[in-house]
């Protein structure tokens, strides 16, 4: 039982739009702003085509067990870096979750970023999401921003 990363194919659409609200339903407690219904983040296809995007997959005897998604943009101009990798849509099934599948795909995206010039990687996670700060930590990653929010209408 090997895990392989590779890139998202146009056939794994229903499976990666199954990952997306996964994705949103972990996110949910952690922020009283997101939409209870109809809640999309992506355009998985238009990801997938797109060439400054790449969308991978972990693939294990046949079955996606999770997702992740790097995007370059280009970096504000006072920073040291030209352009940067915004990581994305990390997601892994709950019952191969602690078995290293989101390190592969973010040694995969990391990877990439590099063949493409970038030598920045950035990401969000929830600042109360402290397990995910934990795993992201242990592999290299630090905080850098903390965004604050407040809602002006009762939300």
């Amino acid at each position: 039982m090997q895990i392989v990363i590779r890139d998202a194919e146009v056939d794994d659409l229903d499976r990666l739009l199954d990952f997306e609200q996964g994705v949103i339903e972990t996110e949910r407690p952690f922020d009283p702003s997101l939409k209870r219904e109809n809640t999309r983040y992506y355009d998985m296809a238009a990801m997938i085509a797109a060439p400054h995007i790449r969308v991978v997959v972990a693939e294990l005897d046949g079955e996606l067990i999770g997702s992740g998604y790097a995007r370059i943009e280009d970096s504000k101009p006072y920073l040291t870096h030209d352009r940067h990798s915004y990581m994305g849509f990390m997601f892994t099934v709950t019952e191969h979750r602690g078995k290293g599948v989101n390190q592969k795909i973010i040694e995969a995206l990391e990877q990439w970023s590099l063949s493409q010039g970038v030598t920045e990687m950035r990401l969000e996670v929830y600042a109360d999401n402290l397990a995910a700060i934990r795993a992201y930590e242990k592999i290299g990653y630090s905080v850098n921003v903390l965004k604050m929010r407040k809602s002006l209408g009762g939300k």
